[in-house]
């Protein structure tokens, strides 16, 4: 046989902290990277309006003699010139000038000749390229100016390219990211802080309430009193209450039953105790005692049975075991199960069913009906009358019971339904009526006894019950 698996308890700081800190430290990342991007663009921007001052100084050097193919340049530019436009000792700055046939005129002659095409637009003038390149070994930004060279001598075009190297660029960039990166951890600290106090916050009367629980003795029951409970975790309150609250009836039922139990039982025990030393001492002729200690064995007995009736409609109720039943159906083998009874006391019985369909317990309305049969012939005197009806109205079901006895006082019908209240103490446990009132309350509907007049005489009592034909308890 498997063990099941132990469950970890769900922690509420977890989940919290989970729930929120996930989706935004995925919107920092993607919100980082998107940043980086824009940040790197920016500086990539501003370092190429560098190059290309640095380009456009150096074509302000240049000078031409003649036209066309005939044209020569001639550059004299001294590497100062590009001292200006250099930000610090981490980049270094090459240039390259050529004519348009990409002779090489004045610079690094092995800068790799610009091959590409004028970009359509942009930034800059419409004579400038950038693009990324390798020149000796490192990665450089290269800024291509076509610069028109004209003096009074003559005129050409000249391709200008500077190359920088990327350390400063990458420095910068880092240092953004950086920059960044700490701002949004900043962020997130700050959200996990403001989430943790939340939660300990909102959790702390939780904790005042569990450490009230604990400190509870065994059998209290109130409700509790948590008016600090926030809103979301207050069904979790009532619905505790309700918990406890049915938790409070079944211990009293069940006080109340052994209460009952003991004293109810102590008077048949000690009535047998009695005929038991009187029949052994020889006070009653055995046969008398025999018959005797029957009788208060069958009253004990009776009392037994609907004490533990009366306990099992509060165990049924709690089991909530209801299925659909056709009600005229338990009416009416109830009837043939008491029919020796009715025959024993030559009672003139009267049978009216009408399928009454319902959600209940096969055992609550057997007992039910059988309760209510049995005190009615109990009452009905020898050959009088007994009908039984059952009909749907409505939305509910109606169970009449009418015998021909000599009904109930007004002071009895209020008493009847009280557990061992009994209209004779020689008969009866006086458990009957409880028993049928618990039930029927258990299923939701209401039961009545009314005395049936003829004129200003009483000829009977009617014990009305009343079910939904619908209800789901």
């Amino acid at each position: 046989m498997t063990r099941p698996k132990k469950t970890t308890p769900i922690s509420l700081r977890r989940h919290l902290l989970v729930g929120i800190l996930v989706p935004i430290a995925l919107f920092v990342v993607l919100d980082t990277y998107s940043l980086y991007r824009q940040a790197l663009n920016a500086v990539n921007i501003a370092y190429d309006r560098t190059l290309l001052a640095s380009a456009k100084a150096i074509g302000e050097l240049l000078e031409v003699d003649g036209v066309g193919d005939q044209a020569t340049i001639r550059a004299q530019i001294p590497y100062a010139a590009l001292e200006a436009f250099e930000a610090d000792n981490r980049s270094r700055m090459n240039y390259r000038v050529s004519d348009v046939h990409g002779q090489w005129i004045d610079g690094a002659q092995d800068l790799p000749l610009w091959t590409g095409k004028l970009p359509n637009q942009g930034p800059y003038a419409a004579l400038v390229d950038f693009y990324d390149a390798t020149f000796r070994g490192d990665a450089v930004r290269v800024a291509v100016l076509l610069q028109p060279v004209a003096s009074t001598r003559g005129q050409a075009m000249a391709t200008v390219q500077v190359a920088e190297t990327l350390e400063l660029r990458h420095t910068l960039a880092r240092q953004i990211l950086l920059d960044t990166l700490l701002r949004q951890m900043i962020l997130i600290s700050v959200i996990t802080a403001v989430v943790l106090v939340v939660v300990h916050r909102v959790t702390r009367p939780v904790h005042r309430l569990s450490e009230s629980l604990r400190g509870r003795a065994e059998d209290d029951l109130t409700p509790l009193q948590a008016s600090d409970i926030p809103r979301e975790i207050q069904p979790l309150t009532d619905a505790t209450n309700q918990v406890m609250q049915r938790l409070q009836h079944v211990l009293d039922h069940q006080k109340r039953f052994v209460r009952d139990a003991a004293h109810q039982l102590r008077t048949p025990l000690a009535v047998l105790k009695v005929q038991v030393q009187s029949a052994l001492r020889g006070d009653v002729a055995a046969p008398l005692a025999l018959q005797e200690i029957q009788i208060t064995v069958d009253r004990a007995t009776a009392l037994a049975n609907q004490m533990l009736s009366l306990a099992k409609v509060e165990q049924v109720r709690q089991m909530q075991d209801f299925v659909t039943l056709d009600w005229a159906e338990v009416v009416r083998a109830v009837a043939l199960d008491v029919s020796p009874l009715i025959a024993e006391k030559d009672i003139d019985f009267e049978l009216s069913a009408l399928p009454c369909s319902m959600r209940a317990h096969d055992w609550m309305l057997r007992e039910l009906t059988r309760n209510l049969m049995h005190n009615a012939i109990h009452h009905t005197p020898s050959g009088g009358q007994l009908s039984v009806r059952i009909e749907p109205m409505g939305d509910k079901a109606l169970l009449v019971v009418a015998d021909t006895g000599s009904g109930i006082s007004e002071d009895m019908r209020q008493r009847l339904f009280q557990p061992f209240a009994t209209g004779n103490t020689k008969s009866g446990t006086g458990l009957g009526l409880a028993i049928a009132r618990e039930i029927v309350q258990a299923l939701g509907g209401a039961i009545q006894l009314n005395n049936r007049w003829a004129g200003a005489e009483v000829v009977g009592l009617d014990a009305c019950v009343t079910l939904p034909l619908n209800n789901i308890p």
